[in-house]
């Protein structure tokens, strides 16, 4: 058992919460009961985990996207407003950590993610002992696209899709969730491939012109792993139950 207060300044403070600039609020969003014994964690507070920690009798739940999302309506009516509510009624608090999650050096979900990929990240230069955003790594046994599409679909349960480039894949970059936007600050990084969660449409033509191999692998299916880690870091430390719940999402 540990207290919610406890757990949020000690969570905070590992994720480095105060030195991240973000689209929400990270930390404790909705508060429950002062003591927890059980936790739910999973990607998402959809309405689906927070049901499942119900019926568990969860104390708290702790995600990767949570609410209260910048430039979002603030009003608490409809699905913002039945989730809330389902909250509070069973006393359950809800923890979020969204960028300080992607990007712890030991839990985040990129490295999270190389670590499921069989992938050992570059070393990278950290701001204020915050890792980069994008990741590297050279890969022990070059490959073409097509080997790793089937890598990546046989590591993650998905198939990814990939815009195809002429060249071998050496080293790769990724960055978990939805990244896209990035892509052309990976290709100035020298890699072959860049690795990321979803694609727009202006995103298949910056991969070709710019000569790398793009994947879009899934935003759920990258960013399952941080959250899991952080979960089972929390249930090591201070011996309350934790289980994670991979609600199926196919985007």
């Amino acid at each position: 058992m540990i207290l919610l207060s406890q757990l949020v300044d000690h969570l905070n403070a590992l994720l480095a919460i105060d030195k991240i600039k973000d689209y929400c609020p990270n930390g404790l969003q909705v508060e429950g009961g002062e003591e927890i014994k059980v936790i739910v964690t999973g990607v998402t507070a959809s309405q689906a985990l927070i049901e499942h920690a119900v019926a568990i009798n969860a104390d708290a739940i702790l995600v990767h996207h949570g609410y209260f999302w910048k430039n979002e309506a603030p009003q608490i009516v409809g699905i913002k407003k039945r989730r809330i509510a389902c909250l509070l009624e069973n006393n359950i608090s809800l923890l979020a950590y969204h960028l300080p999650l992607d990007l712890h050096a030991e839990l985040g979900n990129n490295v999270q993610l190389a670590s499921v990929l069989g992938w050992q990240p570059d070393s990278e230069i950290t701001a204020n002992g915050v890792p980069p955003l994008i990741r590297t790594a050279t890969l022990n046994t070059p490959c073409d696209g097509a080997a790793m599409a089937k890598h990546l679909a046989q590591c993650l349960q998905r198939e990814p899709l990939h815009i195809p480039a002429d060249k071998v894949i050496k080293r790769v970059a990724w960055c978990t969730g939805g990244a896209q936007s990035s892509l052309l600050a990976a290709a100035d990084l020298g890699v072959d491939a860049y690795i990321t969660g979803e694609i727009s449409e202006q995103t298949v033509h910056e991969a070709r012109e710019s000569g790398i191999h793009f994947f879009a692998a899934g935003h759920h299916a990258t960013e399952r792993y941080g959250v899991k880690a952080l979960g089972e870091f929390v249930a090591s430390k201070w011996g309350v139950e934790c289980h994670f719940v991979d609600c199926d999402n196919p985007v």
